[in-house]
């Protein structure tokens, strides 16, 4: 690759309207989708609101996937932007469209970071 990054932006359709509104278990799966993409966690933010809707934001040593439901419209907006080229990110994509049952996806890979030259060294040696 050679590009600093992969942002994957992902429209989830027709999603199973309580897994995507409950806290747990959006959580969990975003969570989990960073291990399946190989990807090492930092950190993890997530809110419920009122009446309804789960934000949250998995913080990866390489970058970061995010999430915003509306289980209202049974719909999911999640970026899945990952740097290097030992994490997948359509690892995690496969993985969150089986946790929320969605019916129908629409994605777009976009290459961050396009840098000129052949190789990119994600981490520089010392």
């Amino acid at each position: 690759m050679n590009a600093l990054g992969r942002h994957i932006l992902v429209e989830f359709y027709n999603c199973d309207k309580g897994l995507i509104n409950d806290l747990a278990h959006v959580e969990e799966s975003m969570k989990e989708a960073a291990r399946v993409a190989g990807a090492t966690i930092v950190k993890s933010v997530f809110h419920l609101f009122n009446p309804h809707g789960v934000s949250g934001v998995v913080v990866i040593a390489e970058s970061h996937l995010a999430i915003h439901t509306w289980p209202e419209y049974g719909y999911c907006a999640i970026d899945l932007f990952t740097c290097g080229d030992e994490v997948n990110p359509w690892h995690s994509f496969d993985f969150l469209k089986e946790q929320f049952k969605c019916a129908n996806v629409f994605t777009m890979e976009l290459k961050r970071g396009q840098l000129s030259g052949d190789v990119i060294q994600h981490k520089p040696p010392c």
